[in-house]
């Protein structure tokens, strides 16, 4: 792993955060067929319009970067006093699987501690098994699933317990 900052995204930095999004979704959604007609609301497809929206709302951004350039992202919105929603986060392709994302959730983890908050809920896809067994390797829970008529599949809800 080279060596990484996690920062606050600022609003100029939204144009390549929506690319580093729609790239680190776009591999899933090209995994479990998801276009922009059955699943528009994927981050695939996200435009920059949504994360300034988002971030206009008081939603937390964070990217993490390295040799300054951003290769991932997350966000953070409070659902309660207690509970956070972690949405959005990724990692680009080409720099998965050396340990950036744990380094996010760790982030997250502080964050919301830090925010006096308890819980950070997910909701993921639920046929995504991989995805689901490393969100349980970094302290998720499985919650349960629903399935909903405007999307091609079931979505997974899981929780971390802030101590």
């Amino acid at each position: 792993m080279k060596e990484y900052v996690i920062k606050e995204v600022s609003l100029n930095e939204l144009e390549e955060c929506a690319e580093v999004i729609r790239q680190g979704f776009g591999t899933v959604a090209k995994d479990f067929g998801l276009t922009i007609e059955n699943c528009a609301t994927n981050g695939a497809f996200i435009k920059m319009s949504r994360l300034v929206s988002d971030k206009n709302r008081g939603n937390f951004m964070y990217s993490i970067n390295v040799d300054d350039k951003i290769v991932g992202f997350m966000q953070l919105e409070k659902k309660s006093e207690e509970k956070y929603e972690l949405e959005k986060i990724t990692v680009l392709p080409e720099y998965r699987r050396y340990g950036y994302g744990e380094k996010l959730l760790v982030f997250a983890k502080i964050k919301v501690k830090r925010l006096n908050g308890k819980i950070i809920s997910i909701g993921i896809i639920e046929e995504n098994t991989i995805l689901k067994q490393w969100y349980q390797k970094n302290g998720f829970i499985h919650k349960g699933t629903k399935k909903f008529d405007f999307l091609p599949f079931t979505v997974g809800f899981m929780e971390m317990i802030i101590e």
